[in-house]
């Protein structure tokens, strides 16, 4: 009877084999394709190719051969994969962008570090590096095991011997079945004196702490160069097999013409291709997120070590825009350390000692298996030397005895009877030449055998001490080192935050801004002082109507603090502020702050944190004046902050930062004044209105607030160039809300006042005009007087024509540097770099 088919099927379970099925696949993938071993560094296709290589003797000693003939022999012989997985192993092991040292030495195009392919392996060649062929290094002295091919044709190692620790030096990356690895490049020379730190702790008889290793392993030594930032992420990495190093590039700013800068990119993070980069830039140039740059290049193979050039705006601040580079583009960029290997056929994640530890007990395994094979392959020949030197002195004895024998083998069984040779030595008495007969060639076989005892001797020496065989590793790797080693190409650098204030120094600045809204930065070096009465110098181009309204001095780190008209607030740094020439107009503040229609900036000051135990003091045109704590405003939002709530008709015209039991003064433009303490102002929220500070005469408005502590004069000036000094002292302190004292007499000569500053005699002051005119003068030569007085000519203003006096602003000599440098501090500054504005 027929067999019926169906007794052959088998019911199984689908989830338990498609479970089973998939494991034995992970496993497969991880241990046979894309985890390196942590002996040799090397992932089974590589390892395949550097045997086919010594299979097919191009070794670095020999000519190149041709790409296609090597990828053949891998694959017909050891890796039935596919020509393209084993060529791309190929190439990468000969790109010296790509690994630390390349075990290569390629032919033809390998591609490059811009992301391009190779061209086909027909057109290509190749053969062992120099460094390669250590790694093959006695590999036919059973110093590793060797298993059959998929084929049983032929046996491949199952490891090299590795004579330096290729997984840490050259690196490793691969994505496996639910895990991957990622180890960077380390530098040879630090990596071997790790492992001669671990080798002289083991023969000390101590153990080595992570923390030696920490110091003489640096950290990754990128083939690109570029910088690492900081120590964390090494340290992290290295003690837990697991971290992120920020890398980023090395760049340089270098001046142009005409006063432009240009940023040169000359070394790139490592994998971080230059066409990307450029792209990048490109894309966030167009979509305005960076302002300033007009052109990018490739300068790549130029003639120069320039990588990247990156031209500026002349008005652009090139520390910013690199900084935004950092920031948005891979110029820098993390490398996720993942330091997985395979480990006695699995898969582990190794800390740094734990990885060096694992390479030396290979390379005691491997010296120990070699030292093994040649004290064998040493005893073997002097065995067989001590037949032949006692076959010298029976010799015509056993020229008898061979002569009489019926063939080879009766003679080989009488000579081990006569003189109790082994078959081996028989065997090459019998072979023996009549040559060694000679009394030379006597000598040189004793000499020989001599020569095989002390070696012999100091095999079994260092089989016979472990010591003994660390010194020898030792002693191997250091000459791989000294041979190969090269000096580290990746830097160090500080990893502080990235803001824009990264690369510029805290130096002072004078910030400008006209009355349209246009601001600029500028050095305090642009100035010089006049005596009074002087003509002043040209400060700043400005358009039909415009004025400057505002000049204060800060810093490049303090935060430039902006309140408009509105009652809104805007915080951007010193630095984020265009620098521009003396005489340019600068940048529109709409550029800069997200302000409505209508709404333009009416007071500022700068501050370098928030002190909870200082208060923001805000005045209104129409004489309301508010005290908020200046925490409230540390959260300033992109799109602005309420600062305060108006009536309809009011604008916010000063702010200023306070402390407690401090005097206010406050100036009208009608020439009164009122002193009061700050603790007649309740404290109240950032949205509220605040309360009367002064009681105003119709038609009249508030022009300046000023606090007690800036100085000991009250400084008036008038729209057309008159002023004075008054002591404050005249000045009794009152209640708030009332309606204060005369502070200036007002004639049709003096025109209403326009600037109001507390400040001392030592101070210079700076007075600009409607038309962007300047001039500087010392106080010192100002005498002062009451307070219903007109005072004196401060500038000379044309009467004829419309030009007045805009804004004034104090200039102080800095005590930051011993040279004489200046700082300028304005009405509306509430912090200068030294002292209170």
């Amino acid at each position: 009877m027929e067999p019926n088919i169906f007794d052959k099927v088998q019911d199984v379970d689908l989830k338990k084999t498609m479970e089973n099925s998939y494991i034995d696949y992970a496993m497969s993938v991880i241990v046979s394709r894309a985890i390196p071993d942590v002996r040799d560094g090397l992932k089974p296709v590589q390892r395949r190719v550097l045997y086919a290589l010594q299979s097919l003797g191009v070794t670095p000693d020999k000519k190149t051969k041709k790409c296609a003939t090597i990828v053949g022999e891998t694959m017909g012989k050891y890796h039935p994969h596919g020509d393209s997985s084993i060529y791309g192993a190929l190439v990468y092991m000969g790109q010296p962008w790509s690994m630390r040292h390349v075990l290569i030495d390629k032919q033809g195009n390998f591609g490059s570090d811009d992301g391009d392919g190779p061209a086909a392996m027909r057109y290509t060649e190749a053969k062992m590096s120099r460094l390669a062929a250590e790694m093959l290094s006695g590999i036919n002295k059973d110093t590793v095991d060797f298993i059959p091919n998929f084929s049983n044709e032929y046996d491949e190692p199952t490891v090299l011997p590795a004579r330096f620790p290729n997984l840490l030096v050259n690196g490793a990356t691969g994505i496996a079945v639910g895990m991957a690895t990622n180890i960077p490049p380390h530098n040879l020379r630090e990596v071997v004196a790790a492992v001669d730190l671990l080798i002289e702790d083991r023969i000390a008889g101590r153990q080595t702490e992570i923390t030696e290793l920490l110091r003489v392993v640096k950290g990754p030594d990128f083939p690109t160069g570029a910088q690492i930032l900081g120590r964390k992420g090494i340290e992290e990495a290295y003690r837990s097999g697991r971290g992120k190093i920020k890398m980023r590039a090395v760049c340089e700013i270098e001046p142009m013409n005409n006063g432009k800068h240009r940023i040169v990119v000359k070394e790139l993070p490592y994998l971080v291709c230059r066409s990307r980069v450029i792209e990048k830039i490109a894309d966030l140039v167009k979509d305005k997120k960076i302002d300033g740059i007009t052109y990018i290049n490739d300068a790549a193979g130029k003639g120069s070590d320039a990588k990247i050039n990156i031209e500026l705006r002349k008005d652009a601040n090139p520390n910013v825009i690199l900084n935004q580079l950092y920031k948005h583009t891979q110029l820098q960029d993390t490398f996720g350390v993942i330091m997985l290997c395979i480990v006695n056929g699995e898969p582990r994640i190794l800390n740094l000692q734990q990885m060096l530890e694992e390479f030396l007990k290979h390379q005691v395994n491997v010296v120990t298996r070699r030292t093994r094979y040649d004290l064998n392959k040493c005893q073997e020949r002097a065995h067989i030397l001590e037949g032949l030197l006692k076959a010298l002195d029976h010799i015509d004895e056993i020229v008898r005895i061979i002569r009489a024998a019926e063939n080879v083998e009766s003679a080989k069984q009488s000579l081990i009877e006569r003189f109790g040779f082994s078959d081996a030595q028989a065997q090459a008495i019998v072979d023996m030449r009549l040559r060694a007969l000679t009394g030379l060639e006597r000598g040189r076989l004793q000499a020989e055998y001599e020569e095989l005892e002390r070696r012999i001797a100091y095999y079994q020496e260092i089989l016979g001490d472990s010591n003994k065989l660390l010194g020898v590793i030792r002693e191997e790797l250091d000459t791989v080192a000294e041979k190969y080693g090269s000096d580290r190409m990746t830097q160090f650098g500080y990893d502080d935050s990235l803001d824009d204030e990264d690369l510029i120094a805290d130096d002072d600045i004078v910030i400008a801004g006209t009355r349209k809204g246009y601001i600029k930065r500028m050095s305090p070096e642009n100035f010089r002082a006049q005596n009074r009465g002087g003509k002043g110098i040209k400060g700043m181009q400005t358009i039909e109507d415009d004025y400057i309204e505002d000049l204060f001095m800060t810093t490049n780190h303090h935060y430039v603090m902006f309140f408009t008209n509105m009652g809104r607030c805007f915080r951007i740094k010193g630095y984020e502020i265009p620098e521009a020439s003396r005489t340019a107009r600068g940048t529109a503040l709409v550029n800069l702050l997200q302000l409505q229609p209508e709404e333009k900036v009416n007071a500022s000051f700068c501050l370098r944190d928030y002190d909870s135990e200082q208060y923001l003091l805000l005045t209104t045109r129409s004489g309301m004046v508010k005290k908020t704590p200046i925490s409230q405003y540390s959260n300033v939002r992109k799109n602005g902050l309420i600062a305060i709530s108006l009536k309809e008709g009011d604008q916010l015209i000063e702010a200023k930062l306070v402390d407690k039991g401090e005097d206010i003064m406050l100036v009208t433009r009608r020439g009164m004044a009122i002193r009061f303490n700050e603790s007649d102002i309740r404290v109240t929220g950032r949205s509220s209105m605040g309360v009367g500070g002064i009681r105003l005469s119709e038609g009249d408005e508030v022009i300046g607030m000023q606090k007690l502590s800036q100085g000991q004069n009250a400084l008036v000036i008038s729209e057309r160039g008159y002023g004075k000094l008054t002591n404050v002292e005249e000045f009794k302190r009152q209640n708030r809300n009332g309606k204060g004292l005369i502070c200036y007499r007002i004639t049709e000569k003096t025109g209403e006042l326009v600037g109001f500053k507390l400040c001392d005699q030592d101070r210079e002051i700076m007075l600009i005009t409607t038309e962007g005119v300047i001039i500087r003068m010392r106080l010192s030569d100002v005498r002062p007087i009451g307070r219903n007085a007109s005072g004196v000519k401060f500038m000379d203003i044309d009467r004829e024509g419309e030009t007045v006096i805009a804004s004034i602003a104090k200039v102080r000599e800095s005590s930051v540097d011993t040279e004489e440098e200046e700082t300028v501090e304005s009405e509306s500054s509430g912090l200068s770099p030294v002292d209170e504005g």
